[in-house]
């Protein structure tokens, strides 16, 4: 192909695609994040007003060539968060004050050695203040949040004390450098604060829940595609494509930890603001984050696992049966990231009564399936290689309940911490966890086997007669659960109903997990024997 010049011809017809190329990626960072256009306004707006010191004659003469100074500090200073424009702004401040002291002293020090001397004694000083300095930089917690200062801190230093051997006025010096500078910051500082505001504290509470939320909803999504049960894509109203990349957003947890530990960083010399105060439990989210992605490993290996799935070509009834149980215990662990991420994005104390009702579903699941997996006895190699894929996702899954129970106890934690609010509770809803099951008095059935009354010390009324069923048998139970010879006879009894429902009419109870009046006692509930019998280890 022939050139023309030192620009070959290709390159010349290739241009109009690229410039188009180039506005597209344009296009979609500001899409992305609109912020990032805003960000740009305001940093030329800092600048344009810094420039004016050198655009008008009376800020020029008084500043001179020093005015130069504010203009690099707002091009290294401004960031893109409320919090990082302060750690820069702060530690550019801070160790411009203290290196322009110690290099005015160091050249005074240095002015009672001689002439001869002072050349000498000045580069000693550099020597020993800049290797210190540089050694503190590989302090992790200096490394971390005042790195940018130490830097500063031996550029000043430097300046002040060698510029301070050939000029005479060392004092004027250093305050013009020092004074444009807080003149650079506090410009910066006003408009990241005044104009649109990104706040990283914002940010990395919405990066943790983004992740949370993620994960509820791969964990929601993996049982109907890994197993492929009917009823599971009848349910599903998104496309093929959209639940593969639901599935596939989780990636983005993985390498999420250098993100918020910057945004922590920043978060922590923001000041207080909207629904976050001043000592906000930053750190806390980094722990939070660390069990997300924990978390995120497990089902990492969950999607390994989908991606190489191999079913059995008849599934047994065992198979099935394993396959429900998986199938639970992922979408009730997902349910529960959900109400996790509905407490968080509201900023008010988890539900425990939803978290304990998706948490008891989980666990129940978990315990059937270990009771299976110790019962059964898989006969036939072909048998253990066909439930091998199952088994292992069982395995995994039991273990992101763990994870999961962590990270609701982080959540709970910061929600301790940062002082949510408290969810109002719902009457109805009250109503309905203070009865549990109960039915009324209408739907006991005449023909149950036994009828056990555990009742306090008072009269009967006619209130409470009127609820004994008929041709039952009735045993009192006084409240005091102790050794008696009636605690005696309702477990040999309850051990020989043990296939059975027992009915118990809750006419006062007054235990530990348990509260009814006597209001109550039109109201029977049904509850099964390993309950009764808990209630009564109480």
């Amino acid at each position: 192909m022939e050139k023309t010049g030192p620009i070959s011809w290709g390159l010349i017809k290739s241009m109009p695609g690229n410039v188009v190329d180039g506005m597209k990626k344009v296009k979609k960072i500001g899409e992305d994040d609109p912020r990032r256009i805003v960000h740009s306004m305001k940093v030329a707006l800092a600048l344009t007003l810094v420039s004016l010191f050198y655009y008008f004659r009376p800020l020029y003469d008084g500043l001179g060539q020093a005015g130069m100074s504010a203009v690099l500090t707002v091009v290294v200073v401004f960031e893109f968060t409320v919090g990082g424009t302060l750690s820069k702004g702060i530690n550019r401040g801070c160790a411009t004050l203290l290196a322009g002291a110690l290099g005015v002293g160091a050249e005074y020090l240095a002015g009672f050695c001689g002439d001869k001397a002072e050349p000498f004694v000045l580069g000693l000083m550099v020597f020993c203040l800049a290797a210190a300095s540089t050694f503190t930089r590989f302090f992790p917690n200096v490394k971390k949040k005042y790195d940018y200062g130490v830097l500063i801190f031996i550029l000043t230093f430097s300046l002040v004390a060698i510029s301070g051997f050939r000029v005479t006025e060392i004092l004027e010096l250093a305050h013009h450098r020092l004074s444009t500078i807080l003149i650079g910051g506090a410009t910066c500082v006003m408009i990241s604060i005044s104009v649109c505001p990104v706040w990283a504290g914002q940010d990395l509470h919405d990066a943790v829940v983004g992740n949370i939320e993620k994960l509820a909803a791969f964990l929601e999504g993996f049982g109907g595609e890994f197993f492929g049960l009917p009823g599971d894509e009848s349910g599903t109203a998104s496309s093929k494509d959209e639940i593969k990349s639901s599935l596939e957003a989780y990636k983005t947890v993985l390498n999420s930890r250098a993100t918020e530990e910057v945004l922590a960083n920043f978060a922590s010399w923001e000041p207080s603001h909207g629904r976050f105060r001043f000592r906000h439990p930053w750190k806390q989210y980094l722990k939070l984050g660390n069990l997300v992605r924990e978390c995120a490993c497990l089902i990492e290996t969950l999607n390994r696992c989908l991606n190489s799935k191999s079913q059995a070509k008849v599934a047994s009834e065992f198979h099935v049966k394993i396959q429900q149980l998986c199938i639970k215990m992922s979408t009730e662990s997902g349910k529960a990231l959900k109400a996790l991420v509905a407490a968080m994005k509201s900023m008010t104390f988890p539900s425990s009564a939803v978290l304990e009702s998706h948490a008891q579903n989980y666990k129940a699941a978990a315990d059937e399936l270990e009771t299976i997996l110790g019962i059964s006895s898989l006969s036939t190699k072909a048998n253990l290689q066909e439930l091998m894929p199952v088994l292992v996702v069982a395995s995994v899954l039991i273990d992101i309940i763990k994870s999961v129970e962590q990270i609701s106890s982080s959540v709970h934690e910061i929600s301790l911490m940062a002082r949510f609010k408290k969810q109002e509770a719902n009457p109805t809803l009250k109503e309905q966890q203070h009865r549990g099951n109960l039915k009324t008095i209408d739907d006991i059935n005449p023909d149950v086997s036994h009828v056990i009354e555990v009742r306090d010390k008072f009269e009967d009324s006619p209130e409470i007669k009127n609820i004994h069923p008929p041709d039952c048998n009735h045993i009192e139970v006084p409240d005091t659960c102790g050794d008696s010879p009636e605690i005696e006879n309702v477990h040999r009894l309850t051990r020989r109903a043990r296939s059975q429902i027992v009915c118990i009419v809750f006419v006062l109870i007054r235990s530990n997990n348990v509260t009814v009046p006597i209001s109550e006692t039109k109201h029977v509930a049904l509850i099964m024997l390993n309950v009764y019998g808990s209630m009564m280890d109480s």
